[in-house]
């Protein structure tokens, strides 16, 4: 008999200052619509240094953990292309700092925005073998291309925790999926850099024909067509992309469900919209998105295409479980959003180059000011200094 396995459980951690896309556009000379319209943003998170993607993770898991799931974790996988360490691993620092058993298997994956994806495809396959572990996946990132850059407008940050179970609450995977690889170059950030090389164009011709490429071969697998789905859910470094996606193959659907299908996609952006880009995190906020603002109910089959630069693809499925709603905390997150700080132009910049520098010399950061459960302290003989409130 086989197990179904899935995500039970989804937390959502972004910091609480943003920049507001108009205010960018007029800083830089543009015209608003642009961004808001042409690139699809309306809000961009802004990271302090007292964040990176080792506290945005604790402080995304904390919110779907309890103590005696602690104790269930069997293996952390983190997804992500904005590592702390060359060497250590982000998520052996995520389970010492969320307390979870020295048992615990952790790793980091990367592979650009797929590693979340990658880390979620391990843990099922792990899962329908040991049914009965618990697997903590994590997709957490800064989106950083760099002051007065084209890719200025598509940045952001934050992390995606996802609680990967057996018998799962939000939503079932289905075991067939469809994955691409090619050796491309249409986005990658050497090890000398802290900002990624883009060419915006051909990534966006990739990502679309690598969509179609895997959307053909799941349809092969799989027998199905367009008409078994009820909603599609992308990787969103801005939401201009996803509809763009959505749009090569709504001519496959007939006009009542393709009329369905763009009122999903709307709701699946929202939220991306008013954070920016994750890489790892995207397309599973825009699932929490979807599933927050959608009009969904169980038994929905939902097709989700990941996407990660350089570059992979992969389509896959999943069925919307009964209780899903219990699976996040919306209200929790309506409230994270919502209580979040208009930051300036001038400070956001300013914020920005206040990074930890590359030189490890010893930092104090000035922690007093964040509001997070777990922050970034600074750093003492070139080691980071983690702490919880």
């Amino acid at each position: 008999m086989t197990v179904s396995v899935g995500i039970d459980k989804i937390g959502f951690y972004t910091p609480n200052d943003y920049l507001d896309m108009v205010d960018l556009a007029t800083a830089r000379g543009e015209d608003p619509n642009k961004y808001l319209i042409g690139i699809g943003q309306s809000k961009q998170a802004v990271i302090p240094p007292t964040q990176d993607v080792v506290t945005m993770a604790a402080n995304a898991a904390d919110q779907i953990l309890t103590t005696a799931t602690k104790k269930e974790i069997a293996m952390v996988l983190f997804g992500t292309e904005s590592g702390v360490d060359n060497s250590k691993a982000t998520a052996v620092y995520l389970a010492h700092l969320l307390g979870l058993p020295s048992s615990t298997r952790a790793i980091e994956l990367k592979q650009a925005c797929y590693g979340a994806t990658a880390g979620l495809q391990l843990a099922a396959d792990f899962l329908r073998v040991h049914p009965t572990a618990k697997v903590l996946v994590i997709g957490a990132d800064i989106a950083r291309y760099g002051l007065r850059t084209p890719g200025e407008v598509t940045q952001g940050g934050g992390a995606i925790a996802m609680l990967v179970t057996a018998n799962p609450q939000v939503l079932a995977l289905e075991p067939t999926s469809s994955y691409h690889t090619e050796d491309v170059m249409d986005f990658w950030r050497p090890t000398y850099r802290t900002e990624a090389l883009v060419d915006g164009r051909y990534s966006t011709t990739v990502y679309l024909d690598f969509f179609k490429t895997v959307w053909t071969d799941y349809q092969r697998q799989t027998q199905r067509t367009i008409a078994d789905f009820n909603a599609f859910v992308f990787h969103l470094p801005f939401t201009k992309m996803g509809r763009k996606g959505l749009r090569q193959i709504l001519p496959e659907a007939s006009p009542a469900q393709q009329a369905q299908l763009k009122e999903a996609f709307e709701a699946s952006q929202l939220d991306n919209r008013h954070v920016g880009n994750l890489y790892t995190g995207s397309l599973y906020l825009s699932l929490l998105s979807l599933l927050r603002h959608g009009r969904m109910q169980a038994g929905d089959r939902l097709g989700l295409f990941s996407y990660g630069s350089g570059a992979e693809g992969e389509f896959f499925s999943g069925i919307l479980q009964p209780h899903y709603q219990q699976g996040f905390d919306s209200d929790k997150l309506d409230q994270l959003l919502a209580q979040r700080r208009r930051v300036s132009v001038v400070e956001y910049e300013a914020i920005y180059q206040a990074q930890l520098s590359n030189d490890g010399r010893d930092v104090q950061l000035p922690v007093g000011e964040g509001q997070a459960k777990y922050y970034l302290a600074g750093r003492q003989h070139q080691q980071r200094q983690y702490r919880s409130r």
